[in-house]
């Protein structure tokens, strides 16, 4: 299985996209967009953007969970991870998305 952005709808109107890995596995998740257009712009933004270190900020949750968020040149949020339970791990799903985002193909699962 390659890597593939799932385009989908959320049951608020909203269009969002979720990265997953070859196994199948998220990760990444966009932020929510009004358009389909829009959306499929965030997936264009998040290929170039995905092969930047710099445009990884690492975070910890309340919880004290790591986390990432991947900004576009911008600045501006594009997507972000799930919580691990280490810093390593986060920075496995960092080198994980930099690696699987340029080619992935997209599925359009909102018709």
């Amino acid at each position: 299985m390659a890597a593939k952005f799932d385009l989908r709808t959320s049951s608020d109107g909203q269009y969002y996209f979720n990265l997953k890995a070859p196994n199948g596995k998220v990760i990444l998740t966009s932020e929510r967009y009004t358009t389909k257009s829009n959306a499929l712009n965030g997936i264009d933004s998040v290929r170039p953007n995905a092969t930047v270190p710099a445009r990884f900020d690492r975070r910890h949750s309340v919880a004290g969970e790591p986390y990432f968020v991947l900004k576009a040149r911008n600045g501006e949020p594009i997507g972000r991870s799930e919580m691990y339970t280490s810093n390593s791990g986060r920075e496995n799903g960092i080198r994980s998305v930099g690696a699987n985002a340029p080619d992935a193909r997209i599925d359009d699962l909102t018709d």
